[in-house]
């Protein structure tokens, strides 16, 4: 009987939802017990034994295949409902992102037209207040630039040289210097020579060296003088002491050759009294001047003997 009125209902579960379907069973179920007399009571347990019992007294199966195939398909068409409902959410998923998109492009193309619009605004409003175009801008910039350019590559060729004179300054210094070492090493060499030989014109000629190199040499020219009265030329040693002198006016030797020179010509007073100052230059021209053959004929001429024998004056008069 339950059987029966089931199958009565497949046409209309055909056409309705699951939902529907379970509670149309669960009715059916209820009318089915109610036909047959059987009441359960709420208040009544069921235990496992009753339940035992209930299926051990079934005389035929609880459903059909008619009713499995009816399931089956229900589940079926559930199925494909639930992926209609999936693919039509996606659907709706998609359509709103590309709205989205839509309206971010909008946005986007929005934000750069109004962009262009400040920048065409800020151009006008550059001509207005008395720029003509951009090419004006553009050309006072550049020569604005090229000034400041002018004005830097000038200063630096300033400094470019000062630079270079101070380096040909420090060049010719060195030159220079080196030039004069070069003359020290000769004029040392040319000494040194002069001082070995024994020939008065040999000596000479080391001193006409020497003061070709160093024409203000006042030692070269005194030794030079020394060598001339060597050989009994004492008006060449005088001119030669008196160019000394100019030259330097507190030379000592210079002053001892030229009191010499002028002892060899009789020139007395002349002789002591320049020897005078070479002694007050250094005390050892008095000895030199006590001992030199060129004083020896102003031994006995009272100044002289005061001037270089000044003890024994002093005896001679104690006595």
């Amino acid at each position: 009987m339950i059987n029966r009125f089931i199958l009565s209902l497949l046409p209309l579960l055909r056409t309705m939802r699951t939902g529907t379907v379970l509670c149309l069973l669960l009715l059916a179920g209820n009318a089915a017990a109610q036909d047959t007399g059987e009441r359960p009571s709420m208040d009544d347990d069921v235990t496992a034994d009753d339940v035992a019992a209930a299926l051990a007294d079934l005389e035929e199966p609880m459903y059909t295949p008619f009713i499995e195939l009816y399931l089956l398909e229900e589940s079926k068409a559930l199925r494909k409902e639930m992926m209609d409902t999936r693919a039509e959410l996606i659907e709706k998923v998609v359509d709103k992102e590309l709205s989205v998109a839509d309206k971010t492009m909008s946005y986007a193309t929005d934000t750069v037209t109004y962009f262009f619009y400040l920048i065409a605004g800020a151009t006008s409003i550059l001509v207005v207040i008395g720029w003509n175009s951009i090419r004006d801008m553009r050309n006072q910039l550049a020569s604005v630039a090229e000034k400041r350019v002018n004005e830097l590559v000038v200063e630096y060729e300033k400094r470019l040289k000062a630079i270079e004179e101070q380096l040909q300054q420090k060049s010719d210094i060195i030159h220079q210097n080196q030039a004069e070492i070069e003359r020290t090493n000769e004029v040392h060499s040319l000494w040194l020579k002069a001082s070995q030989e024994t020939s008065q014109q040999n000596k000479i000629a080391a001193y006409d060296r020497i003061l070709d190199l160093r024409p203000d040499d006042v030692e070269a020219l005194s030794y030079k003088a020394d060598a001339v009265l060597e050989m009994q030329e004492p008006l060449w040693a005088i001119s030669l002491c008196r160019r000394a002198l100019k030259l330097d006016p507190q030379n000592g030797h210079a002053h001892y050759q030229l009191a010499c020179a002028y002892a060899e010509i009789g020139r007395w007073e002349d002789a002591v009294s320049t020897l005078e100052k070479a002694i007050d230059i250094s005390e050892a021209y008095r000895d030199d001047a006590s001992v030199d053959p060129s004083f020896e004929q102003l031994r006995e001429h009272e100044s002289f003997r005061t001037l270089v024998f000044p003890d024994q004056e002093e005896n001679s008069t104690d006595a």
